[in-house]
């Protein structure tokens, strides 16, 4: 069984109808994906989103970021760097339907543009004054919200590692990580002049291999150190602590992700991580937004979408390769979350352009 397409906006374009589409045939279409965000959805965010508190990034920072990632960026895509977990992102014009993709636990932090995030019914929004961070695996869509060719979307993106996160979480917080009663593994935080700086330096030392290879980790840390030490940070430090929800539920993300494909029960799932079945699935919705059946789902019809654009696989052949024993229930579950039958919604990206390389 191959493995799943994972990795930080390694995703692919859908067809997926425009958000702005407020008709009741959309809405309905959406409370039946299950998976996928409706109009009616609550943003995560309120009026205070737009509020730039007083260690917000300033003008110069975001311009000086923004034209280094620009220089690592020729052209609209995701591309990795010199060091291993870090990525830039460009977009130059907004997007009218979601990009879905599966994202292990990274920052996302962004110089220009702005950008929506939606899983299940969730719905966040991040720009240049705010950073968001994944805890766990999630498979997400997204839509660029602000981008021009003049001033493209332009972001960067850092893995996070869960054990070095824990690690450093004991040098920020000495006395125990503070507790938080928000157990979402999506969330949104402001970002500092101290981060942008430190993301730019760390842009600074990939001109220069030997630099980014002995420098590059120090500056990563930095980065982590800087993220856990702003008001989310408590939140960011569950990430890697063993006795943590979000923690016990990416042991159970990572169980799925190995038996996805396999005809598996909550009951199993919970049992992979040492939880009553009811437990297991309150704290699992709590984190990713999913259950735990809806989490599995997902994850299948994406790896069948990547099955039958990379590896040209048709649509019978990855029906069964992700687990699926109905071809019909396949078709139909793919059609209401990613808007279009499997044949019909892969020809129709391969013809706006659909480019391998850019994911």
């Amino acid at each position: 069984m191959s493995r799943l397409y994972d990795g930080p906006m390694r995703s692919t374009t859908s067809g997926m109808r425009e958000r702005k589409n407020g008709s009741r045939r959309s809405r309905d279409r959406d409370s039946r994906r299950g998976a996928e965000p409706s109009r009616s959805a609550t943003p995560l965010v309120g009026p205070a989103f737009r509020e730039h508190g007083p260690d917000a990034p300033g003008p110069l920072a975001l311009r000086r970021l923004a034209n280094l990632l620009a220089r690592y960026t020729p052209h609209d895509g995701a591309f990795p760097l010199r060091l291993p977990g870090t990525h830039v992102v460009r977009r130059s014009h907004m997007t009218t339907a979601a990009t879905y993709s599966t994202i292990r636990p990274a920052l996302c932090i962004v110089a220009q543009g702005a950008k929506v995030v939606m899983v299940g019914r969730e719905v966040l929004e991040y720009d240049p004054a705010h950073v968001l961070v994944l805890a766990v695996d999630l498979p997400v869509s997204s839509q660029v919200t602000r981008a021009s060719r003049k001033d493209p979307y332009l972001g960067f993106i850092l893995d996070l590692d869960p054990a070095r996160v824990a690690e450093l979480a004991t040098r920020v917080y000495p006395r125990g990580v503070p507790k938080t009663s928000d157990p979402r593994g999506l969330y949104v935080g402001k970002s500092t002049e101290g981060i942008i700086d430190a993301v730019t330096r760390l842009l600074d030392l990939m001109a220069h291999p030997e630099d980014a290879a002995m420098l590059g980790p120090l500056v990563v840390d930095e980065i982590v150190i800087r993220l856990l030490r702003t008001d989310i940070g408590p939140r960011v430090a569950q990430i890697g602590q063993p006795t943590s929800g979000v923690q016990r539920v990416a042991e159970a993300v990572s169980w799925i992700r190995t038996h996805f494909a396999q005809p598996i029960t909550v009951q199993e799932m919970a049992a992979a991580v040492h939880m009553s079945a009811s437990s297991f699935h309150e704290r699992f919705k709590a984190v990713t937004s999913l259950s735990p059946l809806q989490y599995q789902k997902v994850l299948r019809l994406h790896e069948a979408r990547r099955l039958m654009l990379f590896q040209r696989m048709d649509a019978s052949d990855a029906c069964h390769r992700v687990g699926y024993l109905s071809p019909s229930q396949f078709s139909r579950e793919y059609a209401r979350f990613f808007g279009n039958a499997p044949t019909r919604d892969i020809a129709r990206v391969r013809e706006q352009g659909f480019l391998p390389q850019e994911q």
